[in-house]
């Protein structure tokens, strides 16, 4: 009698499968396409994106706060050769930061934003090779008649011989060296085998150290393992900081959104917010100058290092090259030709937003 019941069930759970086959298949489909879906503005998602407010900040800074014992052994293991490698749940993007503004004050950083996919390895070792040269001229103090060849412009040479100088045997290593922090070295700009390759012979350079993060799972498969325990040299830490990738996620297209061409004021605000003070200042000066000559073509070069110098907001032209560089990466500055060939410098934002970011930034 169960038999029965059993194969009754069977049947009539097989005859409805089939029926509603025949049923869907006679059914008229869908018009509806995905390009009909009504897609909210960019800017306005991103607006709300970045008014979130953040969730457990008060752990997130006592972490944050628990790592500063760990300052000194850290650079004790960079003058030790090694290059530390920090991974771990959250943007550890504070956390380098801090480190480089507390423990390493005083050598001389480059800060690389391995999250932005406009991020050029040829930028790179140019900015690298600049710094170590104005290093050496500090170290020196010899007069600028009795420079050695080193001193020709870098940007007119190849990737190789930048390494190449970057290896060189200019001084005491420990007298000249380069500290190099970069965020997301996994990114998406950096993410190749060859941009790899070329990092992986700058942290072997002698006169260069490397602190990086890693936040792709699968990050560690971009290297192998002469590129992992010789040339860049991991000392590996864990160190989660369960803090939100707000900066890092700000520059990758939003799914759910229209493709804004235009930056955003607030997005501009956000990002000039978590450079440097002085890095701040020199985008000020800029703004202002911008604001004060609507007509002209962009501030040229020189007079912005002028003000910036005069100002004490920059120390070098090396300085504020490097403010420009971090400036454009996050494309807050672009550049354009003057009539008289010369190229001026300007901020892709209107009136109204650009008074918005000082205002912003100001308080």
């Amino acid at each position: 009698m169960e038999t029965n019941d059993c194969d009754g069930e069977e049947f009539g759970f097989s005859r409805n499968y089939f029926l509603a086959k025949e049923l869907g298949g006679s059914a008229k489909k869908s018009t509806r396409k995905l390009s009909d879906i009504d897609l909210v503005d960019e800017q306005d998602l991103r607006a709300a994106v970045c008014s979130i407010e953040t969730k457990h900040e008060k752990e997130i800074m006592a972490l944050l706060h628990s790592y500063k014992s760990l300052y000194s052994k850290w650079v004790f293991q960079l003058r030790c050769g090694f290059g530390l490698l920090m991974y771990g749940f959250g943007s550890k993007k504070a956390l380098l930061e801090d480190f480089a503004s507390t423990a390493l004050t005083e050598y001389t950083v480059l800060v690389v934003n391995g999250y932005l996919q406009s991020v050029n390895i040829k930028q790179v070792g140019l900015a690298l090779a600049e710094a170590l040269w104005d290093l050496i001229k500090t170290k020196r103090r010899t007069p600028s008649k009795s420079q050695p060849k080193d001193q020709l412009p870098f940007n007119s040479r190849s990737i190789d011989d930048l390494l190449a100088f970057l290896d060189g045997k200019h001084m005491e290593e420990d007298d000249c060296i380069i500290y190099v922090v970069i965020h997301n070295i996994d990114g998406p700009g950096l993410r190749d085998s060859e941009t790899q390759q070329y990092l992986a012979r700058i942290a072997s350079c002698s006169h260069i150290r490397v602190i990086a993060s890693i936040d792709h799972v699968n990050a560690p498969l971009l290297w192998d393992m002469k590129m992992v325990h010789t040339q860049f040299n991991w000392w590996w830490h864990h160190v989660p900081m369960f803090a939100s990738y707000k900066i890092e996620g700000m520059f990758f297209p939003l799914i759910l959104a229209h493709s804004g061409t235009s930056q955003s004021a607030k997005t501009a605000a956000l990002v000039l917010q978590s450079l440097t003070p002085n890095a701040q200042s020199v985008f000020k000066v800029l703004a202002e100058y911008q604001l004060s000559h609507p007509d002209e073509e962009g501030m040229v070069l020189s007079n912005l290092y002028t003000i910036c110098r005069e100002r004490f907001l920059v120390s070098s032209q090396v300085t504020l090259n490097s403010h420009l560089t971090e400036f454009k990466d996050h494309e807050l500055v672009k550049t354009r030709r003057h009539s008289d060939g010369q190229d001026g410098l300007y901020i892709p934002l209107n009136k109204e937003a650009l008074e918005k970011v000082l205002l912003d930034i100001g308080q």
